[in-house]
């Protein structure tokens, strides 16, 4: 059997603190070790002081904060863009109503991943196209950083076209609707035959994004990185 990592990822290595990137605001994975089987939540940073203790937001789940107590063992999984970082804290002191966030123990100890610049996460997205012609309702099939494919009932212009893109993205906190309308290339079309004789044929087109807002390009960041985490069948 080989040892060799999948190609999307490289070996784990050692990480100093100020590799991870960290952002205030930025989305953390939580992981509790109460139960046999570790139990994954999100959360956001608030601050740290160097070589002390980290500030975090206490997880919510079904609106109300989940169940933390000083001296519970936790992971931290940090996403800075092109690697995922883990490390183990102790919970050191909670802070409950109003405020819900916690002091963790600094880390000593990160290991980190580093990852395909623009890995790809299986979605099922409906979009618009906007073409000279007019607009096209479609489907993304997945999306990175850089780019998305597409599904057509319709052909769309042939390689190196630009169009428009508009569809919508989940955003935290609060699951917010947030409309992503980027422009992109065609870069490569294909035509899927379906192995039903009597359905149409299917266009998919790779399309490479431009001038991606920063904010969109985060969440695209954020979608990867959740998918990375909580449910790897999703990465392509």
């Amino acid at each position: 059997m080989s040892s060799n990592p999948p190609p999307s990822e490289a070996k784990t290595q050692e990480y100093e603190f100020e590799q991870m990137n960290l952002q205030v605001g930025g989305r953390i994975q939580f992981i509790t070790h109460r139960t046999i089987k570790p139990i994954q939540h999100f959360s956001t940073i608030i601050g740290w002081v160097k070589d002390e203790y980290l500030i975090v937001k206490v997880p919510f789940e079904n609106n109300a904060p989940i169940s933390i107590n000083e001296g519970d063992k936790l992971t931290i999984r940090v996403f800075s863009g092109v690697n995922v970082c883990s490390f183990a804290c102790v919970v050191q002191r909670v802070f409950p109503r109003p405020f819900f966030y916690a002091h963790l123990s600094f880390p000593v100890s990160i290991q980190g991943t580093s990852l395909r610049a623009a890995m790809r996460v299986k979605v099922d997205i409906p979009a618009q196209v906007t073409t000279p012609v007019g607009t096209s309702s479609v489907f993304l099939v997945n999306l990175s950083v850089s780019g998305a494919l597409i599904e057509s009932a319709k052909r769309l212009p042939e390689d190196d076209a630009q169009v428009g893109l508009s569809f919508y993205l989940i955003a935290q906190p609060g699951n917010r609707q947030v409309r992503v309308n980027p422009k992109a290339t065609i870069r490569n079309i294909n035509v899927v035959k379906p192995a039903a004789g009597d359905k149409p044929e299917v266009f998919t087109y790779g399309v490479q994004f431009v001038d991606l807002d920063p904010v969109h390009y985060t969440m695209l960041q954020n979608l990867t990185y959740e998918a990375l985490i909580a449910d790897r069948q999703k990465i392509v």
